[in-house]
């Protein structure tokens, strides 16, 4: 089984949406997950749990697995 990771960047909120990278990120958060669909709800409940949001600054989250 290939282990996903949630990438969570914190940006800014008068940072564009294409433009939130991992270099213009506030934050930036790594979890590692067993599916796709674990990412996205670990993306989620990290955002939630960690109270990221607020402040102008939002999340992106980004699911992959490393080469």
């Amino acid at each position: 089984m290939k282990t996903v990771f949630a990438l969570i960047l914190v940006c800014a909120a008068s940072t564009t949406q294409p433009d939130c990278q991992r270099d213009t990120a506030l934050d930036v958060i790594t979890v590692k997950t067993p599916s796709v669909f674990a990412c996205m709800m670990a993306g989620q409940a990290n955002v939630a749990r960690d109270r990221l949001l607020g402040d102008g600054r939002y999340a992106k989250v980004i699911c992959g697995s490393r080469p």
